[in-house]
């Protein structure tokens, strides 16, 4: 099939952003529901979804900023921040609530199968929200990747977030730019302040975080404090931007006495309240113990996964792969001389042998950054051998900030905004060295870029602006799971069996999350045991586990989605290439799921289905 390229495409899906007109769609309520179904129909399916998407992005201005579409009519959204009180949540939910009864309203029949798909992507992804929104306490992310029963934590919060999405997505070209900068920071207060009222509640009805999860927290909101009060927070990575654009420091003058002073005690409140849940805290760390906690975790494992898979079910099923997977470890773990122990055993034996260790402090820092962009080199050549319908991403790899580093995985990635200004990233955790190894970096790399998630949401980025919003937990790790092995596939690790067996442990790794995150929340194992569990069964690093399971205590459900994902594209390739026979086509099938955009696992299954369709008919 003859290779095509996406950048018409993107210019043509962005050239009708910018020219969108805002309507006001009277609630259904208030029209009636024959009404509604006449409004619904005779605004279009198309048009609805742009409605429906610039609806939402009023809630997360933010989003807007990061995809590029804060521009001409909404390019008020530049200057604002999400709402993050509870009577914001509220009218976020009322928002959806309504938008999610619209689509339900438009008929299907006669309509392309993309449009259908987007319909059914928006209701999944706003009914499962508004589960979310209807139970008692924590943040919801409305098709996004986590969500989280604590409002503020070691990995949830504005104190966290705000400050790279300063640094990393808010543009900073010119002067309106920059006022629009510091009506963000003029917000930032009423923003942490609205949090601190969610956390509050949540403590009257008697969720406390885990006391470990709480120390973490307090230590980086410290730090983050510390460094507002220096007058360092936000103002000396604005001042370095400013200098870079040609354009004069006044604006970062200005900001430095919010920073030092509102911004600052607003961050001072919201310490003074982990310390009084400190004092009321223990140590347990699954959702069980806490209020509805049970109701919490089969909505987050839903969400996650987007299957209604039940947690014992999640649960054998990761002991289940693990077998699978720790079976074709065993061979090659022999073949290179380790014969005696378990696969857990000698995975740890083989983590400290120094041939794959990376040196210790910024020379191995430095090591590693260039071992990245090395394979990043290599498996960009080799996607004309995976795909027909090419892209080609900006890509930047950068380490995380170092207040984040503590609480924050190996590695995280995304796709660049919709517009192209903003490019894909990588940002790999660096506080020490041992978090990676050369035969389990390679396999990350991928994961996190391409063909993972920079990949995959270059994709999304040329589909209607709904769907480069709303993603799935279980479609995006599943994803890029399914992208460690194309690579595999594709030869990385032919020359290097030592790599085949860090990208084999690395899909162990995500079979145990699965047991590790049901094990927490529904069968009430201890933090040590989860630890343990890795290092044990599936040699997993001490260093990076540690924090892992402690990102599960956090976002509960989150880590079940990668591998119950990664082996549903799986089941459908095998799907394809059983129904098709001698008219499959590897880079076909890759092509029809990526195309076909981020969605829930049941609409996956129904573009896949509308494949094999259309390919059997072509070959008739």
């Amino acid at each position: 099939m003859t290779q095509t390229s996406f950048a018409i495409t993107r210019r043509q899906a962005l050239a009708g952003l910018g020219a969108t007109t805002a309507l006001t769609l009277g609630g259904c309520t208030t029209l009636g529901r024959p009404a509604a179904i006449a409004q619904a129909q005779s605004i279009g399916a198309e048009r609805l979804l742009e409605v429906v998407a610039y609806n939402l992005l009023e809630h997360e201005p933010e989003r807007a900023t990061s995809l590029g579409v804060d521009t001409g009519r909404h390019a008020d959204l530049r200057a604002r921040l999400e709402d993050q009180s509870q009577a914001g949540q509220d009218r976020y939910a009322a928002t959806l609530r309504q938008d999610l009864e619209r689509v339900r309203l438009v008929p299907r029949e006669g309509l392309d199968p993309d449009l259908v798909t987007s319909l059914d992507v928006v209701e999944s992804a706003y009914s499962t929200a508004l589960d979310g929104f209807a139970l008692p306490y924590g943040d919801v992310a409305v098709g996004s990747w986590r969500n989280a029963p604590y409002v503020v934590i070691q990995n949830v919060g504005t104190y966290l977030d705000m400050p790279r999405f300063m640094d990393s997505a808010h543009p900073l070209e010119d002067g309106s730019d920059a006022d629009a900068y510091m009506a963000r920071l003029e917000a930032l207060p009423r923003v942490l302040d609205g949090e601190l009222e969610r956390m509050q509640a949540a403590r009257g009805m008697g969720v406390i975080p885990p006391s470990f999860l709480i120390d973490k927290a307090i230590d980086q909101m410290q730090s983050t404090i510390a460094s507002a009060q220096s007058g360092e927070l936000f103002v000396a990575q604005l001042r370095q931007n400013l200098a870079a654009k040609g354009m004069p420091p006044a604006f970062a003058a200005r900001a430095e006495p919010l920073v030092t002073g509102p911004i600052a005690d607003a961050l001072t409140r919201q310490l003074a309240e982990l310390g009084l849940q400190r004092g009321m805290a223990d140590g347990d760390p699954g959702m069980w113990s806490q209020p509805r906690g049970d109701e919490w975790y089969d909505w987050a494992l839903r969400a996650s996964t987007t299957t209604s898979l039940s947690p014992d079910e999640v649960h054998e099923r990761g002991l289940e792969e693990l077998a699978m997977l720790h079976a074709r470890m065993d061979p090659i773990l022999r073949e290179i001389g380790y014969t005696s122990g378990s696969v857990g055993e000698r995975m740890q034996a083989l983590s400290r042998d120094p041939r794959y260790q990376f040196a210790q402090g910024d020379p191995g820092r430095e090591q590693i950054m260039d071992f990245i962009h090395e394979r990043i080199d290599w498996i960009t050549a080799q996607m004309p051998r995976a795909f027909n319908t090419l892209v080609d991403p900006k890509l930047e790899v950068r380490r995380l900030p170092l207040s984040e580093e503590p609480g924050a995985p190996a590695a995280y990635g995304g796709a660049g905004s919709k517009d192209g200004t903003i490019p894909g990233r990588m940002w790999i955790n660096l506080r020490t060295t041992d978090l990676h190894r050369k035969y389990d970096l390679a396999d990350l790399t991928y994961h996190e870029t391409i063909p993972g998630h920079v990949w995959e949401g270059e994709y999304s980025n040329r589909l209607p602006l709904i769907r480069s919003i709303l993603a799935f937990n279980a479609f995006s790790e599943g994803w890029a799971l399914y992208g460690e092995q194309l690579a595999d596939e594709l030869g990385a690790y032919d020359e290097f069996e030592v790599g085949r067996l860090g990208y084999l442990q690395a899909l162990a790794f995500r079979a145990c999350r699965m047991v590790v995150d049901t094990g927490l929340h529904h069968k009430r194992w201890t933090r040590e045991q989860a630890r343990n569990f890795f290092v044990e069964r599936n040699g997993s690093k001490y260093e990076e586990v540690a924090s892992e399971v402690d990102r599960y205590c956090s976002w509960p459900g989150q880590a079940c989605g990668y591998k119950v994902g990664h082996s549903e594209i799986v089941r459908q390739r095998a799907r394809a290439e059983a129904e098709l026979g001698e008219a499959y086509d590897f880079k076909a099938f890759n092509d029809a799921v990526v195309l076909g955009g981020n969605a829930p696992l049941d609409v996956l299954a129904k573009n896949v289905g509308r494949y094999i369709e259309t390919t059997s008919t072509r070959a008739a």
